[in-house]
């Protein structure tokens, strides 16, 4: 162990139960004393990485940064389905955007099916393996139960016999399901994954990558192992559906003749309500069009995140904070934005923006004229400077910003009331409004104060009213923004026997046009984060959106739902 990592760890840097152990394991008389922490991230690679792969992204690289270690990226393509380097390409998108890097260490599963095959000839050679013949109803039939030891009639099959069918196996000649190699292991264990599991059957299928080479692929349980060791990984991280197939995978292990023994730890996985994060349930909203596409802002996936307004520092500080568990537990959604919204706060740059327009005139301005006013960037970081906006005669501000008549308590625009604050301009009270036929709002007419530039009156006197954001609309940019909320209106919608998609929000996504944002908006890149004042975060939709014709993603509103302590 480093004496930086000595350090850190003594002076109390907080550790998670991965991180206890992976100390205990590099400590002096450890079973990794000496060596370099070196961990790993196996995603398949048929789907995009969603906030519940984040979590077992984030301790995989996490971990081994923490130790000052290495951690590999392997694309687990193990099970010979269909491939697409779209996913790939996305799969590294995500994991650079969120700051962790794989350096030269980028492998396939399929990398190593050669040398597993040499290593499943070798448990053969030694006892340890038999091709059986059960057909699958017979594998249920002779299973057993937890009072029964499960059997085969082939577990006796000559040595010899096994190699030269499996050898056969690999070469074709058989169809599928007529043998499979198995582990000789245990067929009274209590661990149904030891009773003999499956190391190989046969498939007539094209990998991606192997193409039809292979008709015989090893089951995950014996070629995970097998790759980790090979690639000389100390601590194999994940989730907690493993639990019960560490004995299998510590088996394999001591029992192939493989260059390192790596330790498995098991965590749980993360929930996370009015969500679902199912890869078949994703794809089904993605075929079947009830979202626009694996990077549609309501979908749980990085690649969606990024594009509603979610950034690194957001995502890593959630699964830091919702900690490692050995039980399983669901995380409120609104946690998630709550630690978005924490990050934003802090970094997005204020701006002005109205969602829903109507023209505010200012009677006494002189008409024609037009001055600049200097508003702050953000008031949480005064290095962020400030900027010029606009101000004329005539503004467009919230239709909520006014009322004919008004309710108890309303402070903001209507006839007679009181003076009003234009956020970083002049105090306003309003004197009339127009209507069309329907009696729509089309107008609202008010007096300024031209002593109050700013916002404070020259006098001193107390303004009673609301502050109010606007934009000038000499300038103002035309803009759609999209207003999103929770996918799902069931907080739980994979519970009992309802039907997911029964639970969908129709409220998920509404679109404003005609939108009025203030003129250096007009500019803005995809991606760009700003907090709307009075109204949320928002981000530049890095697809739609087009210097000169923005359109704004809300990312989270202002008010936080998450209450700490819930």
């Amino acid at each position: 162990m480093s004496e930086e990592i000595k350090t850190a760890l003594e002076e109390g840097e907080s550790q998670n139960f991965i991180h206890q152990f992976i100390t205990e394991d590099i400590a002096e008389g450890g079973r990794c004393a000496g060596m370099r922490v070196h961990t790993r991230f196996p995603p398949e690679p048929n789907g995009y990485l969603h906030i519940g792969h984040c979590k077992a992204l984030i301790i995989d690289f996490g971990s081994a940064e923490k130790f000052g270690g290495i951690c590999n990226l392997r694309m687990d393509d193990t099970n010979p389905a269909k491939e697409d380097t779209e996913f790939v390409d996305a799969i590294k998108e995500d994991i650079h955007w969120l700051g962790f890097d794989w350096g030269d260490r980028f492998f396939y599963g399929s990398d190593y099916f050669e040398k597993t095959y040499e290593l499943a000839v070798g448990l053969i050679k030694r006892g340890l393996a038999y091709v059986c013949e059960l057909t699958p109803e017979q594998f249920r039939e002779y299973r057993g139960d937890v009072n029964t030891p499960a059997r085969s009639p082939w577990r006796d099959r000559p040595v010899e016999e096994s190699l030269d069918l499996f050898q056969r196996m690999r070469n074709g000649e058989f169809p599928e399901g007529k043998y499979t190699l198995r582990a000789k292991i245990d067929l009274s264990s209590g661990n149904f994954n030891m009773r003999d599991p499956v190391l190989y059957r046969i498939r007539y299928i094209e990998h991606h990558r192997q193409g039809t080479k292979w008709c015989i692929f090893p089951m995950y349980d014996f070629a995970h192992p097998i790759q980790d060791a090979l690639e000389g990984i100390t601590h194999s991280l994940c989730s907690l559906e493993y639990e019960d197939h560490r004995p299998l995978y510590d088996w394999v292990i001591n029992n192939t003749d493989v260059p390192s023994k790596p330790r498995q730890i098991e965590f749980a996985r993360l929930g996370i309500n009015y969500t679902v994060m199912s890869k078949r349930k994703l794809r089904r909203l993605v075929e079947e069009q009830y979202v626009s596409g694996w990077d549609d802002p309501r979908m749980p996936t990085l690649c969606g995140l990024r594009r509603r307004g979610y950034t690194p520092a957001s995502i890593r500080s959630f699964c830091d904070r919702i900690g490692v568990a050995k039980n399983t537990s669901t995380v409120e959604y609104a946690f998630l934005e709550h630690c978005l919204r924490e990050d934003l706060n802090e970094h997005a740059k204020r701006v002005m923006a109205v969602l829903r327009p109507v023209k505010l005139v200012i009677t006494n301005y002189p008409a024609g004229q037009s001055e600049m006013l200097t508003v702050e960037n953000n008031p949480l970081n005064p290095d962020s400077g400030t900027r010029e906006v606009t101000f004329s005669r005539e503004l467009w501000v919230e239709a909520d910003d006014f009322l004919p008549q008004p309710v108890p308590k309303y402070k903001r625009l209507y006839p007679g009331g009181p003076e009003c604050r234009l956020k970083g301009a002049y105090l306003i009270k309003c004197v009339g409004y127009e209507t069309d036929e329907a009696g729509n709002i089309t107008q609202i007419t008010a007096e300024y104060d031209p002593d109050s530039r700013g916002g404070d009156p020259a006098d001193g006197r107390k303004v009673k009213g609301a502050t109010i954001h606007w934009v000038d609309a000499a300038t103002a940019v035309d803009a759609q923004v999209r207003l999103y909320d929770n996918l799902f209106s069931d907080p739980d919608p994979d519970s009992g026997d309802k039907d997911f998609l029964d639970c969908l929000n129709p409220g998920s996504l509404e679109v404003l046009t005609g939108c009025k944002l203030e003129a250096s908006l007009a500019s803005a890149q995809p991606a760009d984060r700003f907090q709307f004042l009075r109204l949320g975060y928002f981000c530049a939709d890095s697809k739609d959106s087009r210097p000169g014709s923005p359109v704004f993603n809300r990312a989270v509103s202002l008010k936080d739902s998450f209450k700490p302590g819930k």
